[in-house]
């Protein structure tokens, strides 16, 4: 396990079919320079697309062989119907391994089916999809992804806790000629040709971003922070830290910002709790706090309840758009959280691995940048990159209601309900 390396990489993309232009608060794509907390450098990648100009849903290659565009997914997933052919054509098992279910219910709510929704709609046979989590152990994701090989897979989607692992399973999987595909965590040194994800310093720098807009609304005149990161084995969770690093250590070293604690770091809430805890109780003057998602915020903000705080004094963020989440904005304890839309990632990688599994090359269409791999000598992945986007009560309505993600009647339940109605959320 590569435990040891700040891994320190990013693939600098804003598609123009996400945003009008690069840089705004909210739909920013990220060209890092600066390393967070460490001031070294970190390789960017310029990013490409072919599918930016075009209006169609999908169409067909001079070969014959049918395109979908990055532009072209939605959460009936029925762009991918135009694979279909391609899909039942395809040979072998497609195999997708989740890292675990405790640092986001994303992984049991959303990936898992989804990408069965993907796969069924790009014309996969349901005999021939396996999707497992490892519930957090390296030894199962490796052995998970042994057993789909001897099963025969001949794709698999791979989403470990750590590089180390990854590299490992896609040594074994080129040995015995299976295709992977890294989903969500980018294997650094490993041998993928692709990679599929968000791009994850801009959803660090959408956190910080806004942590700074709720500390002006809601009236913090001095912010004393908590500057909190997840598990920094996870190469995403340096990425995240990478990209709130690039907006908060200005405010930090300009003084209108004091940083008062930097805990370790995890993706476990109880552990998160545990190390705010001690944060807070050494410096009690603390009043805001980076919290780089969701589950890691739950414990945390029902510990400041327990204190006494009041809803919007003490600001803290959040991503993946959690139930709990977003309920915590609602009621003024979270300032936001970032949101990704799932389906996007599932029906991306569901593509690539339907044109692998049937010895196809992906379009220009479908690939938008790159992403560097600093074990590699920054050797560039052909990449699929897609836009987070920062949630609170203002467009929770037009995101997260509009796209199913969470329900409203399930949102909007019990106390939640007068909130709701104040965000233009209605839970009929």
């Amino acid at each position: 396990m590569l435990k040891s390396k700040l891994f320190l990489v990013v693939a600098a993309v804003c598609a123009c079919w996400a945003v009008a232009a690069c840089g705004s608060s909210s739909k920013s794509s990220s060209s890092t320079t600066a390393a967070a907390g460490s001031g070294s450098a970190t390789s960017t990648s310029a990013a490409t697309s072919s599918a930016t100009s075009s209006a169609t849903s999908s169409s067909s290659s001079s070969s014959g062989t049918p395109t979908v565009s990055v532009s072209s997914f939605n959460n009936t997933f029925t762009a991918l119907n135009v694979l279909q052919a391609l899909g039942k054509s395809g040979k072998g098992k497609v195999a997708a391994i989740l890292p675990d279910t405790t640092s986001s219910t994303r992984y049991v709510e959303f990936d898992q089916p989804d990408l069965k929704k993907a796969l069924l709609a790009a014309g996969v046979p349901s005999s021939d999809i396996i999707i497992q989590n490892a519930g957090g152990s390296d030894s199962t994701f490796y052995t998970d992804a042994q057993s789909d090989i001897t099963n025969g897979a001949s794709v698999i989607l791979s989403d470990p806790e750590d590089s180390g692992t990854g590299a490992k399973v896609e040594s074994y999987a080129k040995a015995h000629g299976v295709k992977v595909i890294d989903y969500d965590r980018l294997t650094l040194g490993g041998s993928r040709p692709y990679y599929v994800s968000f791009n994850n310093v801009t959803v660090g720098k959408l956190m910080a971003q806004g942590l700074e807009t709720c500390v002006k609304s809601w009236g913090v005149s001095h912010p004393n922070v908590i500057f909190m990161r997840g598990d920094p084995t996870d190469n995403n969770a340096t990425l995240f830290h990478q990209g709130s690093a690039e907006v908060l250590n200005p405010l930090f070293a300009s003084k209108k910002w004091t940083l008062v604690a930097t805990p370790a770091g995890t993706w476990t809430p109880t552990t998160a709790q545990s190390e705010f805890e001690q944060a807070f109780t050494a410096h009690s003057n603390a009043n805001a706090a980076l919290i780089p998602n969701d589950e890691n915020g739950a414990p945390i903000i029902t510990y400041l309840k327990s204190k006494g705080v009041k809803p919007k004094t003490f600001p803290t963020t959040g991503q993946d758009a959690t139930l709990t989440g977003l309920q915590n904005i609602l009621s003024g304890y979270q300032c936001g959280t970032v949101y990704k839309p799932i389906y996007q990632e599932a029906s991306a990688a569901a593509a690539l691995a339907v044109y692998l599994r049937a010895g196809k090359t992906p379009p220009s269409s479908l690939l938008n940048g790159t992403t560097a791999d600093i074990d590699e000598h920054n050797k560039p992945v052909p990449s699929v990159l897609l836009h987070p986007e920062w949630v609170t009560p203002t467009n929770m309505n037009a995101t997260i209601i509009h796209d199913n993600f969470v329900p409203a009647k399930q949102l909007c339940a019990g106390s939640y309900a007068a909130e709701c109605k104040k965000a233009g959320i209605s839970a009929s």
